[in-house]
């Protein structure tokens, strides 16, 4: 499985004014809620308990708040490119303007952990962020993060 293929263009968002790591959690819980009929305050209250257990901020402007869900029969991705970064406890202690959520099966493991490692393998090149900072459109969003993986 590849990252573009947990994404649709209903499931980015671009220049989002989003003001703390609360409210980001917040519109994540609600997106991905009313596109696969799931409780929201189940899904807030899952991305809220991971980040309780240390940020998902990865360092560079980059954050991955994922979770598991039990009732949930595919993985979802999210993607978030905000207007202007916000505090995210991450560990180089740079705000964070590049959010990508995953959000798994609960039982689906090892796809938990594959999809973690090539979200920060594909995050990690400068080349990538920076060509993504500069997107207007879904369609742009979808194709840098297609190139990476190749």
């Amino acid at each position: 499985m590849t990252i573009t293929t947990l994404l649709s263009p209903e499931r980015i968002f671009i220049n989002t004014d989003i003001s703390s790591k609360k409210r980001l959690l917040e519109f994540i819980a609600k997106q991905v809620s009313e596109q696969f009929q799931l409780t929201e305050s189940q899904l807030y209250c899952n991305l809220l308990d991971r980040e309780r257990l240390g940020s998902t901020g990865l360092g560079k402007g980059f954050a991955v708040p994922h979770a598991r869900l039990s009732n949930l029969d595919q993985p979802v991705g999210l993607f978030i490119k905000l207007d202007k970064p916000i505090n995210f406890d991450a560990p180089d202690n740079q705000p964070v303007d590049l959010i990508f959520t995953i959000i798994i099966p609960e039982d689906a493991i090892d796809l938990h952990l594959q999809t973690l490692s090539a979200l920060a393998r594909v995050f990690s090149q400068a080349s990538v962020c920076e060509a993504i900072r500069k997107v207007g459109s879904c369609d742009e969003v979808i194709d840098i993060i297609d190139s990476a993986e190749q």
